[in-house]
């Protein structure tokens, strides 16, 4: 409790109360500032919020400033800072005229006990939940109730027992594959434990299966699906592989070896695509000015370039290795894209239309 104005004695942590010693704590003028209450941010917010203007803050912050940043009246102030100093034991020092702040020495090692988190926190959290869960395919729910259910938990104490409708979180896969449960579990386990993995694998481009001793480097998830990204040790160089196209895989005992982190960006990420390899090349592509409200919003690559044509035209330009996925991607323009440069890539989307379009001369 905050003492009252007779009370000049510390509290029982040494600390002088928040009013400061010998000081009344100051009475709320009604005339001067009328009594706010922001139903939205209940006490466990305020506190929260409380704690993190006074950790961030370098020097002290007033009264008048803590008023407004949550919204609620002097007295509630003071309530929640001798609750925040008593109750949770933070290292509240300052008072009501200089300001409060934490303590120089303590502030800087002092959390919170247990997990605080605000309501937008914990309903992003449950997006990004439900959003896990079900872009997977289901793989994942099963490993995840135990977090759904905890989720649940800390929602439902900010909300007095009220149930959040989970089902209006609605998350759409798109072109997602199915894949074995089993495997999944087995890459990721190989993954974190770095241990190497072995498995068969059946490649779409040629259908061939083959067996494979990999040291995995990551899981990727990209476009609804996931691929592992790993050391091939029969062909000494990276690979990726798709996770649903992976049988029989089982995590060996042998240590996974480890590439280094600017290496596998340089090779996986360098270019367009999942499938990227070392740049060989950038593709110059202009869209017409209705497709151009689209694509200047769109992400299709770290080193991409765009720039508006003073006709409305896009023009992007974009770093690429295994031109077939980008082609892909511009070709699913239409009309509204052309390949401008280089010609190479420009004469494959042309032969490339070409044979769509013969299919509709028969």
């Amino acid at each position: 409790m905050v003492q009252g104005p007779a009370d000049r004695r510390k509290s029982a942590s040494g600390r002088a109360p928040p009013h400061g010693p010998g000081r009344r704590a100051p009475r709320d003028d009604a005339k001067r500032r009328p009594e706010r209450h922001n139903p939205a941010m209940d006490r466990y917010e305020r506190i929260l919020s409380l704690h993190r203007i006074l950790k961030t803050s370098r020097y002290p912050v007033t009264v008048v400033r803590l008023q407004d940043e949550l919204e609620c009246s002097r007295a509630t102030v003071y309530r929640d800072l001798a609750f925040l100093r008593d109750a949770l034991m933070a290292p509240v020092v300052g008072d009501g005229e200089a300001g409060f702040r934490y303590d120089a020495d303590e502030g800087g090692r002092f959390e919170l006990p247990g997990l605080w988190l605000n309501s937008d926190e914990l309903h992003a959290l449950l997006a990004a939940q439900q959003l896990l869960a079900r872009s997977s395919g289901g793989v994942l729910s099963g490993a995840l109730a135990p977090l759904q259910s905890r989720i649940d938990k800390l929602l439902a104490e900010h909300a007095a027992g009220k149930r959040w409708p989970v089902e209006r979180v609605r998350v759409i896969p798109h072109r997602g594959r199915r894949m074995d449960e089993h495997v999944f579990r087995a890459v990721c386990s190989a993954v974190l434990q770095r241990k190497q993995l072995a498995f068969e694998y059946r490649a779409r481009s040629t259908d061939e299966k083959t067996r494979r001793t990999v040291s995995p480097q990551r899981i990727t998830h990209y476009r609804d699906n996931w691929y592992l990204d790993a050391w091939d040790h029969e062909r000494e160089a990276l690979r990726s592989f798709s996770v649903d196209r992976i049988g029989a895989a089982r995590v060996l005992e042998a240590d996974a070896r480890d590439i280094d982190e600017q290496q596998l960006d340089d090779h996986l990420a360098g270019s367009y695509g999942i499938f990227s390899g070392p740049p060989k090349g950038v593709a110059t592509i202009v869209f017409g000015a209705k497709a151009a409200r689209w694509v200047a919003d769109e992400h299709w690559h770290s080193q991409q370039q765009g720039r508006h044509l003073p006709d409305g035209r896009y023009e992007l330009k974009v770093p690429y290795s295994a031109p077939r996925e980008l082609l892909m991607d511009v070709l699913h323009y239409g009309a509204d894209a052309e390949i401008v440069d280089p010609p190479a890539l420009r004469e494959q989307a042309r032969a490339l239309l070409a044979l769509a379009l013969s299919n509709y001369d028969r």
